[in-house]
C-alpha cells in the first residue's frame, strides 16, 4: 500500500495527507460509507461519509452523478477556529481530528463548518466526521474507505512526496475542490467531478422528500436537500436522487438567547446613554437599582440558554479551563463574564448609595454592554457556510436591536420607578424600532453576496419561516406606534423583536451545505 507509506518510508520529513475522490471511477456502491460505520462504530442515523447521487436530464437523454461526501480537511479549518475548547484540532500532518473527551457540544464546530461535515454523535454527545481513518494511517493502514472501494476510486497520499498517486493527480490532471471561495484550502480533492453534485443547490428537492431506497419526512430541525421549486439555481434538469437527512445546529433557545442577550445589554447602555445626554437622572432608581439588576437577571437567562443548548452541560466550564481563544464562544464568555461582574458591583453600589462608585463602573459597563450586544455577529460570521450572517450591518444591527429591547424593557418598569423616565424610554423604543426595520428592508432587498444568501433571504421572507418574519416585522410596526398605543405596543414590540430573531437566525442555517 505505498500511498499511504511511501513519505513515512523515504522522508523523514511530516507528510501531509490528502484524499482524491475519482468520479470518473465512483459507481456509487455505498462501499465507503459502510467500511467507515464498521471501522469507527459509527451508530445509525449519522455517517462521516455516504454518497450523493444527483439525475441529470430527462428519458432518454439522461446520466446519474455521483458525489462522495465527507470533511474536506481544510488547511485553514473554521471548525478548529470556532471550538472553544480545542475539541476540534489539526495534527502535525494536516488531518483535522477531534477529542471527544473536550467537547462541550456546543455544536459550533458543525455552523462553522462550510461542508456539513461533522455531526453530533447521538450515543456519546459529542461531535465527530472523518478524520482520515487516523489511527490507520498512524500505523501504516489505509483508511477503511480506500480499501473497501472496489474500483480505487479514493485514494490518500502525502501531497509533499511527488511520487505518491495523490500527489500526481493533485498537481497533473483537472481536480477541483468543494466551496474554495470559503477559503478554507480543501485536502479532498475530486477529479472529474460534476456541478450538480459539487454545488448543493443546483439540484432540486424532489416531491414529498422520497428518494431512492429512503424516505425524508419531517425531521426535528431539519435542512431539506437541493433547492425548493420555486426557487433555482440551476438551469438543468438535475434531481437530488439519494442524500442523507441534514440537521441544523441550533434551534429555538439559540434564537432565544440572542432576544436575552439584547434585553440583558439594552437594560445597562440605554439608562446610560440618556444619563449621559441629561434624559436621565444620575440618581434615578430605574438607572441606579432597576437597570442592573434586570440585565443581571436577563443576563443570567441566556447562561441558562447557552448552557441547556450544550450537549455536554456539565462540561461547560470548559470554555474557561482551556479556551481556544480564537473562537468567539470563548471571547463572548469572558465579555459576558465581565459585563456581570460589572452590573453586579453596579447592584450593590446601588443599593448601598455609592453614586460614585456606580459612576466609575460606566467607565468599564458602557464598553461591556456595547460587546455584549454584537459580539455574536463575529460568532455568527465564524459559520463560513451560513452566508446570510456574514453581513456588515449585523453588528450595528445587533446593537440597534440591544437598544429596543432594553429600552421596552424599562419602558415597563418606569411608571413604577420613575415616572419622568417613561417619555425618553418610549421616544427611545420608538426610534431603535424604526431604526430596525429599516436595516430589516436593506438586509432583505440589497444584492445579496451569493446564491445561499438569496435563498436563506427567501427561506426567511416567503419560505419556512416567513410566519415569524412577518409577525416580527408588523410587531415591530406596532412598536414604533408606541408613543400614541401605550404600554401594549412595547409588549408586542418586544414580542416582534423575538419572532424576527427566530426568523433570522433558523433561516441562515435552512440552506443545505452538502
Amino acid at each position: 500500500m505505498p500511498n499511504a507509506t511511501a513519505s513515512q518510508g523515504t522522508s523523514e520529513s511530516i507528510p501531509k495527507w490528502a484524499k482524491v475522490i475519482d468520479n470518473t471511477r465512483c459507481i456509487g456502491c455505498h462501499a465507503c460509507t459502510t467500511a467507515c460505520k464498521s471501522e469507527n462504530e459509527v451508530p445509525l442515523s449519522v455517517t462521516r461519509t455516504y454518497v450523493k447521487y444527483v439525475d441529470v436530464g430527462t428519458f432518454p437523454q439522461a446520466r446519474r452523478s455521483f458525489q462522495v461526501t465527507r470533511c474536506n480537511q481544510c488547511d485553514d479549518a473554521p471548525c478548529v477556529t470556532a471550538c472553544p475548547t480545542t475539541a476540534m484540532f489539526k495534527r502535525p500532518d494536516g488531518i483535522v481530528d477531534f477529542d471527544k473527551a473536550a467537547c462541550i457540544g456546543c455544536k459550533a464546530c458543525i455552523a462553522a463548518c462550510p461542508y456539513d461535515a461533522i455531526f453530533i454523535n447521538p450515543d456519546d454527545h459529542s461531535a465527530e466526521k472523518c478524520n482520515f481513518c487516523a489511527h490507520r494511517l498512524d500505523i501504516g493502514l489505509e483508511p477503511a474507505c480506500v480499501v473497501i472501494c472496489p474500483t480505487e476510486a479514493i485514494l490518500v497520499g502525502d501531497m509533499n512526496d511527488p511520487t505518491s498517486e495523490v500527489s500526481k493527480i493533485i498537481h497533473r490532471d483537472a481536480v477541483t475542490v468543494r466551496k474554495p471561495e470559503k477559503g478554507t484550502r480543501p485536502k479532498l480533492f475530486y477529479k472529474g467531478a460534476d456541478q450538480v453534485t459539487l454545488d448543493p443547490l443546483a439540484a432540486r428537492r424532489p416531491e414529498g422528500g422520497l428518494f431512492m431506497w429512503s424516505e425524508q419526512g419531517s425531521l426535528p430541525h431539519q435542512v431539506t436537500s437541493g433547492h425548493p421549486g420555486p426557487w433555482n439555481n440551476s438551469s438543468a434538469a438535475a434531481l437530488l436522487s439519494y442524500d442523507i437527512p441534514h440537521r441544523a445546529p441550533w434551534d429555538w433557545r439559540v434564537s432565544l438567547y440572542t432576544w436575552t442577550k439584547s434585553v440583558a445589554a439594552g437594560a445597562y447602555l440605554v439608562p446610560l446613554l440618556l444619563a449621559v445626554f441629561g434624559a436621565l437622572s444620575w440618581s434615578s432608581p430605574l438607572w441606579l437599582a432597576a437597570a442592573p439588576v434586570l440585565a443581571l437577571a436577563m443576563l443570567a437567562l441566556t447562561g441558562v440558554l447557552l448552557i441547556w443548548d450544550l450537549e455536554h452541560p456539565g462540561r461547560f466550564y470548559m470554555i474557561f479551563t482551556r479556551p481556544q481563544w480564537g473562537s468567539w464562544l470563548v471571547r463572548g464568555g469572558v465579555i459576558i463574564t465581565v459585563y456581570g461582574a460589572v452590573i453586579s458591583a453596579h447592584s450593590v453600589a446601588g443599593l448601598l448609595g455609592r453614586d460614585d462608585v456606580v459612576f466609575t463602573l460606566t467607565w468599564v459597563g458602557g464598553p461591556a454592554a456595547v460587546m455584549t450586544a454584537v459580539y455574536t455577529a463575529f460568532l455568527f460570521a465564524q459559520a463560513k457556510g451560513r452566508d446570510l450572517w456574514q453581513s456588515a450591518l449585523l453588528p450595528p444591527h445587533l446593537l440597534i436591536q440591544a437598544v429596543l429591547a432594553g429600552s421596552g424593557a424599562l419602558a415597563l418598569l418606569a411608571p413604577r420607578m420613575d415616572p419622568d423616565a417613561l417619555g425618553p424610554l418610549v421616544g427611545v423604543f420608538s426610534l431603535s424600532c424604526l431604526v430596525h426595520l429599516l436595516m430589516i428592508v436593506g438586509e432583505t432587498t440589497l444584492p445579496h453576496v451569493s446564491a445561499h444568501a438569496h435563498l436563506a433571504i427567501w427561506e426567511m421572507t416567503r419560505g419556512r419561516y416567513a410566519g415569524f418574519f412577518w409577525t416580527g416585522v408588523v410587531l415591530s410596526t406596532v412598536g414604533f406606534l408606541a408613543p400614541l398605543l401605550g404600554p401594549v405596543a412595547v409588549v408586542l414590540g418586544l414580542a416582534g423583536l423575538w419572532a424576527f430573531e427566530h426568523a433570522y437566525v433558523q433561516a441562515g442555517q435552512s440552506v443545505p451545505l452538502a
